[in-house]
Order: C-alpha cells, then sequence, then structure tokens
C-alpha cells in the first residue's frame, strides 16, 4: 500500500477476480496538500507500489492531482521513467505539444476510432501509454478499455476455429497513404509523418526495418505488413491476448483511399469472416470500461493487457498522449 495514493471507486468500474477495473488513484487526504512536484516526487517514490498496480490491473487512472497543462503532463510521464518510443508507423494524425506529448487522434469529433492495441500492426508497438484530459469533452469523447485476455477467452469460447486460424496464419494489413496527413481521416497520417521523411528512399528503409512492404502510387504508397500474429503470449501475466487492429481495421480503416474490408485479412490473403469481426466489436464493447473524462485525468494503460478506442463526442475535447518503449 501507499501513504500518498488513495483507492477510490466510482461507479463506472467493472469487478474482475475481485479488482476493480481500472483502480482508480487518488490524493490521499491525509498527506499534505498536493503541488505538482510532490505527485511526480510521490510517482518516483511508490514506483514499486504503482508498477504492482499496472501489473495486476493493466491500467491505472489519476484522478485529483493537480495537472493542468500539456507540461505538466510531460513532467507526469518523465517521473515514470518509462523510455519514450518514437511514432513511427503509426496510422493516426498527431501533432507533437511539448517534449514526449502528443495530440491523441485528431480524426473528426463525429467519427469513433475502434478497439485495438497501440500499433499492434506494426513489430514495434509501445509497451506502455498515457492519456491525459486537458479539456474535458462538452459530452460522450469517452476512452473505452478493455482487458485483451478476457476478449482471447471469449472469442475462443464462441468461435474456436477462427481462432485457431488467427492463431495459425495472423493477420495482413493492407493501408494507401497519402503524401501528407489528411485530418478527415482516422488512418490519414500520410507517409512523410509516418515514416518522418521527406525521401521515399528513406522511407522504405525505415518502412524495412518494421517489416513493411511499400509499393508506390504517383504520390501515394500502399503498405502491406505482415503476416504478424494476432493472438500473443503475455509473458509477465503466463496467458494469451488479443493483441491485435484486426476490428479497428475492418470497420475503421475507411477513406477516399481505403476499404477497410481490404485492409486486413488472414495472413494467407484470406477474406476474414464479417458476422465474427463483428460479433468480436459486440464483446468488446459488452466487456468494456467507458468512464466519463474530467479535466486533470491521467491514464496510464499496459498496451499488452489492454485495448482502448473512442467514442464519438461534442467538442471541446483534448485528450493528449504520450508513447513508452
Amino acid at each position: 500500500m501507499s501513504d500518498t495514493f488513495l483507492e477510490i471507486q466510482i461507479s463506472h468500474q467493472k469487478l474482475y477476480n475481485g479488482i476493480q477495473f481500472p483502480p482508480i488513484l487518488s490524493p490521499n487526504p491525509k498527506a499534505p496538500p498536493f503541488s505538482l512536484s510532490l505527485f511526480t516526487q510521490a510517482i518516483k517514490t511508490d514506483k514499486t507500489f504503482l508498477d504492482s498496480v499496472l501489473h495486476k490491473s493493466g491500467a491505472i487512472l489519476f484522478r485529483g492531482f493537480p495537472v493542468n497543462t500539456a507540461s505538466d503532463f510531460n513532467d507526469v510521464v518523465e517521473a515514470f521513467g518509462f523510455e519514450e518510443l518514437p511514432y513511427v508507423g503509426g496510422a493516426a494524425p498527431r501533432t507533437n505539444v511539448v517534449g514526449r506529448v502528443f495530440t491523441a487522434n485528431e480524426s473528426p469529433p463525429d467519427q469513433k476510432i475502434p478497439f485495438h492495441h497501440e500499433m499492434a500492426q506494426v513489430p514495434e508497438f509501445p509497451s506502455k501509454l498515457f492519456f491525459f484530459c486537458e479539456v474535458e469533452p462538452g459530452s460522450g469523447g469517452e476512452t473505452p478499455i478493455v482487458l485483451s485476455h478476457i476478449i482471447y477467452e471469449k472469442m475462443k469460447e464462441r468461435h474456436p476455429e477462427f481462432v485457431e486460424r488467427l492463431e495459425e496464419h495472423g493477420l495482413l494489413y493492407t493501408r494507401v497513404l497519402g503524401e501528407d496527413d489528411d485530418p478527415s481521416s482516422p488512418i490519414g497520417r500520410g507517409w512523410k509523418s509516418t515514416f518522418l521523411t521527406k525521401d521515399k528512399s528513406v522511407a522504405e528503409q525505415r518502412a524495412a526495418k518494421l517489416g513493411m512492404k511499400l509499393e508506390w502510387v504517383d504520390d501515394a504508397v500502399k503498405t502491406v505488413m505482415g503476416p504478424i500474429p494476432a493472438i500473443k503470449f503475455d509473458k509477465t501475466r503466463q496467458h494469451k491476448i488479443w493483441f491485435n487492429s484486426m476490428v479497428a481495421a475492418y470497420t475503421g480503416w475507411e477513406d477516399a483511399r481505403n476499404d477497410p474490408v481490404k485492409a486486413v485479412t488472414f495472413g494467407d490473403g484470406k477474406p476474414l469472416p464479417a458476422d465474427i469481426i463483428y460479433d468480436c466489436l459486440k464483446i468488446l464493447e459488452e466487456e468494456c470500461v467507458a468512464f466519463p473524462w474530467q479535466k486533470g485525468d491521467v491514464l496510464l494503460l499496459d498496451n499488452l493487457a489492454i485495448l482502448h478506442s473512442r467514442r464519438s463526442f461534442n467538442p471541446p475535447r483534448r485528450i493528449l498522449a504520450s508513447l513508452c518503449k
């Protein structure tokens, strides 16, 4: 336990194996009044405690701490001591705000972003990610989270043959990228910002490092990734996880250049069965927890344990993010 952090409960949590999900940590009223520097110091002092909570639950929501700006959030992320992961190969349009802090996916407010593990479609993905609510939504705009091993178990129970095929063949992801970012699309990151270069040959080198094949069509490029595993084994927790972007790609990778049904297939190129994808989407919705954001909230996710999404919203809303190796 910790003298600094007090676990609180809200009605949106769910109980899994007797543990509230996600755990919500607040300032202990018996501790001295909290400043940002006291919060960051407490993170460093209580790191072992926080690591154990994260390992047990896969997520922690910090609520009620004096985190007001992007710069404050950057200090909080730094206090944890995780190494930064450069955003290479991801699909979402994002802007660097300060230090290690980026905007979360900047796609339009009326669009939902489906459940996914961050960057599950590339070999180098973050192990941890942070979200921070700088401006709480007018309405909606939650970031639902769900435990990945629960989704694997439910899918195996309901669709054992499908899961077996996934384990055998993995998935193939295909996406067409324009030259520049298209903020009207949830996957609108252009190839220049995806590979952090304006040079096609450098883009090809960086893609090759990710195991991605590129096919140039004028100024656009078709990227083919995989086959890569759709199910992983979480060694630290000793269970299998639903580590893929299958539902996100099949239901959400849609814009002027991309047809979502062609965006993801079995690793052998065969199409995925729509009815099973939509059943998976239903399971994700049933099992998830979605809490309304409050200004100053910091959400820490273990990217191996948790899938996340975004609900549509009425502005304003500003959620910032930071990815860690």
